[in-house]
């Protein structure tokens, strides 16, 4: 077929929702979202996306006890336009887990996904979070998985359950933000010499790797600061370079990992730390910290002590932090039930013995 000219996805889905799936809906009370997994929810998404699980697709969200969502699927199966735009609404293979927009003559396999919102969200987040939210859902809760719930778009939503949820989960309360704050600054403190430490010996290949992470952890650091959920890696230098007080950082990082020589590296990493640290000063979290370099003990490598920040954000809080802080799987962070159990496996409920 001939390539449709590309829609931004979050578009393409309302579109799909005005004038292909409210008509059929009948009256009944619903909501209707591009939420969830893919480019199009957090606005990333190019002609590049189109490929599979991209196009015109949704979550409509019903009151399963009194609508038959079979009865429903099969009726928009068979009245749904094959197209919006040029772009399919029929995807294949039918019921595989990576589909892709494929034309038809016959009834359209769509992705419009029936559903309430409450299974939803225990599906993708393992909670209810129309309820509440509480501490332990929080910090078991993959950054990415929270962006993925608040970004997106709604389109429709009668009895505001599903905007209820969202604006539960707009951002941590702030004793929380302090916890995960506090557990990204002590990330930086278990590496931030190993860069100069490790080209002392030789080992050129591997202080550059350490650089990295340092990059990452501050990255995922200044996101955080600003209040928006971190994403997982394809997206986190976008999500990053996009924060409004992020250049001279990004461009501290960037010397850092472009510089051949490790003192540079270390320095240009300090930079990152002072600047990070002054926009910690500015939110008032806690009373200021001294966000200024100094010599790691007695030897020649310029660090930001970053476990100051830490202890002044969360005095004798663990610092595991939240779940994506201390895993870094994308098969676990990608399964709510896992990420769950493994979290109560690192910090039990209280007065509950994870190995019982």
């Amino acid at each position: 077929m001939t390539t449709p000219a590309f829609i931004p996805g979050l578009r393409l889905c309302r579109d799909l929702y005005e004038l292909g799936v409210r008509p059929l809906l009948d009256g009944v009370a619903h909501a209707a979202a591009r939420i969830g997994a893919g480019s199009e929810v957090l606005g990333l998404d190019t002609p590049r996306s189109t490929d599979h699980d991209w196009g015109p697709r949704l979550q409509l969200f019903v009151d399963l006890a009194t609508v038959d969502a079979g009865a429903l699927s099969r009726t928009l199966s068979d009245h749904l336009p094959k197209d919006i735009h040029g772009w399919p609404t029929n995807y294949a293979p039918p019921g595989e887990r990576v589909q892709a927009m494929t034309p038809t003559t016959g009834p359209v396999h769509h992705r419009v996904d029936i559903t309430d919102v409450t299974t939803w969200s225990r599906d993708h987040l393992g909670f209810d979070a129309t309820t509440g939210v509480s501490t332990a859902d929080w910090l078991a809760t993959p950054t990415q998985l929270l962006a993925e719930a608040t970004a997106g778009a709604v389109y429709h939503d009668d009895t505001g359950d599903l905007t209820r949820l969202r604006t539960n989960l707009t951002w941590y309360p702030d004793p929380v933000w302090k916890r995960i704050l506090a557990a990204q600054w002590a990330r930086i403190s278990q590496e931030e010499a190993f860069p100069g430490r490790a080209a002392e010996l030789g080992d050129d290949l591997g202080s550059r790797i350490v650089t990295a992470r340092l990059a990452r952890d501050v990255m995922r650091l200044c996101l955080l600061l600003a209040r928006r959920y971190p994403p997982y890696s394809k997206w986190l230098g976008t999500a990053f370079a996009a924060l409004p007080d992020a250049a001279p950082i990004g461009t501290a990082l960037t010397r850092a990992l472009q510089a051949d020589d490790a003192d540079e590296r270390q320095a240009a990493l300090a930079d990152a730390y002072e600047l990070a640290g002054a926009w910690q000063n500015r939110l008032g979290l806690t009373e200021p910290v001294d966000a200024t370099r100094r010599p790691y003990f007695d030897r020649p490598f310029p660090v930001i002590d970053a476990t100051r920040f830490a202890d002044a954000l969360a005095p004798g809080a663990t610092r595991t932090g939240a779940i994506d802080q201390f895993l870094d799987s994308t098969d676990v962070l990608g399964d709510p039930a896992l990420t769950r159990g493994l979290f109560e496996a690192v910090e039990p409920a209280p007065g509950r013995n994870p190995a019982a």
